[in-house]
């Protein structure tokens, strides 16, 4: 197992780097604090992308936030900005565009190839009952169809490739500090062991599909 992960200071995405160095894979961590990786700058991402190189069997985009520049979910329409759904389409929707643009190539072209984002729940539109939160849950709706639609054209590259938007659970990191107290939080280590076996257990089938941690798909 070759993997990359995008994201990889992060709270989920160091958590996935240690798991995956347990499992004996050799994995490549990138991030914004270490390499300079900025999905919200294309050209960070294009300068990323070319300098690796060889083959990777796991793609995976942990990058995400859910409060950019001190803009809280809006808990009404009466809160929303233009500024602030413009970052999070930025970082949450068309940062997943540029990574698959930039790093699905070097996804293996023959046999087993998974691309997984962490997307969330509050993204499916199938399962908004509480309304609220509007610039991510679109951002994170966008992304899920980003996914989508990657994962049909890279069917036509490697029949056996598999794209998944998943979602990880409310996990114990700064980005879900403020709202652990309204929801049941797990561990990042259990998050990412998690969602490596729901990686684990999809087939080229799957691919396209919006999966949680418990490896239940998510409604659109």
């Amino acid at each position: 197992m070759r993997a990359l992960i995008l994201g990889a200071s992060g709270g989920i995405g160091a958590a996935l780097v240690a798991t995956l160095e347990q499992d004996g894979a050799t994995v490549i961590g990138l991030s914004r604090s270490v390499d300079g990786l900025d999905l919200t700058h294309a050209p960070s991402v294009e300068r990323c992308g070319d300098a690796l190189t060889g083959r990777f069997d796991l793609i995976f985009n942990a990058t995400g936030a859910l409060v950019i520049d001190d803009h809280q979910p809006e808990k009404s329409f009466d809160a929303v900005d233009p500024d602030a759904m413009a970052a999070q389409f930025a970082l949450n929707a068309t940062g997943a565009a540029l990574a698959i643009r930039h790093f699905a190539p070097l996804l293996r072209d023959r046999g087993r190839a998974v691309f997984a984002s962490l997307s969330a729940r509050v993204g499916s539109i199938g399962d908004n009952r509480l309304g609220g939160w509007v610039g991510y849950r679109a951002a994170k709706a966008a992304q899920n169809q980003i996914m989508r639609t990657a994962a049909i054209e890279w069917r036509r590259r490697n029949r056996d490739s598999i794209f998944l938007a998943l979602h990880p659970g409310t996990v114990e990191t700064p980005l879900t500090a403020k709202y652990a107290d309204r929801y049941p939080t797990i561990p990042a280590s259990r998050s990412a062991r998690a969602l490596l076996d729901v990686i684990a257990d999809r087939t080229p089938q799957d691919s396209g599909g919006f999966w949680d941690w418990k490896g239940q798909q998510v409604p659109w």
